[in-house]
Formats: structure tokens, C-alpha cells, sequence
């Protein structure tokens, strides 16, 4: 996600709402990628909705309650940019045919899924956890460090060695 408007722009005058993009942004981004079509959709969705809170951010007087605020924001943005749109679907006598979406075979993904894991657990321990905590459980850098008892770029760095190492694991090579 792209939040370098908002939070360069805000650090001078609002450091906590460059903190609050920093954290909860990647949540915030599923949020929005929930609402549109597309992953630029998405992005562009967002900044605007943290740039109406950013503008607003002095009357927000609970900012505990932020993602609840900015989630609305998403909303109503997306709802008006709904309303907005022209219509270029028209009705007709006949449905067309679909074409039938390429399936995934459920037994392939479990195998990958299985291969994911055995790849993950033959991990260092310490970084195991660091990709446990930041893919499987959706802990921010932050939050991870934190748990850890360990500096943000520790995790930066031991995340990093770890997915090298899961994309050079032969067993997931064959499994794709």
C-alpha cells in the first residue's frame, strides 16, 4: 500500500496520524480491497478516505475508535463513487453464456498448503515464529517485535531470511 501522501504530509502537523496509517494501514487496505474490483481501486480508495480523515482528525474526538471512522469513510466513499458511475449495462432478452471459471483442485491446494507448513516448520525457531506471527497470525512488524521482545528491523531482517529460504525449499518448488 502506497501511504506515503498521507503520512509524509502529516508528520509535521499530526505525528499520531502517521503512526495510525503505519499500523493499521494493511488492515485498512483489506477493508478497501474488500469494496472494489481491483487492487488500484483499492489504493486510490483509501487515500481518500485517510485523506477525509486526516482533515478531520483535530474533531475525532475518540481515537480509539479510528478504523471504525475510517472504514466509514471507505464506505461512503465507495458508495458515492457508485452513484456516480455511468450504467453501460443494459438488459436483454437472453443471458449470455458464462464461461466456466478455471477450478482449483481443493486436493492440490491442501497438498500445497501441507507443503507450505512442513516448509515453515523446518525454519530456524526464532524465525519460524517471526513468519507465524507476522503471515499466519496478521501481526504488524510492530506487533511482532513487541511480542518478541526484539527491534522492528530484527524482524525485518529475520522475515526476510526466512522467505528466502521458503522460496529455495525444494519441496515447494515440486508443490507448485
Amino acid at each position: 500500500m502506497n501511504t506515503s501522501v498521507c503520512t509524509s504530509a502529516s508528520t509535521a502537523v499530526y505525528p499520531s496520524f502517521s503512526s495510525y496509517v503505519r499500523a493499521r494501514g494493511p488492515v485498512l487496505q483489506r477493508t478497501a480491497r474488500s469494496l472494489t474490483s481491483n487492487p488500484c481501486d483499492a489504493e486510490d480508495l483509501l487515500q481518500t478516505a485517510l485523506t477525509k480523515t486526516y482533515l478531520a482528525w483535530e474533531r475525532i474526538e475518540d481515537h480509539r475508535a479510528l478504523d471504525g471512522y475510517v472504514r466509514r469513510a471507505l464506505v461512503n466513499t465507495r458508495t458515492s463513487q457508485w452513484r456516480k458511475r455511468r450504467v453501460d449495462e443494459y438488459p436483454c432478452e437472453e443471458l449470455p453464456e458464462r464461461e466456466a471459471a478455471p477450478q482449483t483442485d481443493p486436493a492440490e491446494q491442501q497438498v500445497l498448503r501441507d507443503a507450505m507448513w512442513r516448509a515453515v516448520r523446518r525454519l530456524p525457531e526464532r524465525q519460524r515464529a517471526m513468519v507465524v506471527l507476522r503471515y499466519y497470525e496478521d501481526m504488524t512488524e510492530v506487533q511482532t517485535a513487541e511480542l518478541l521482545g526484539v527491534s522492528v528491523g530484527t524482524v525485518k531482517s529475520a522475515v526476510s531470511r526466512a522467505l528466502g529460504k521458503l522460496r529455495e525449499d525444494p519441496e515447494l518448488a515440486h508443490a507448485a
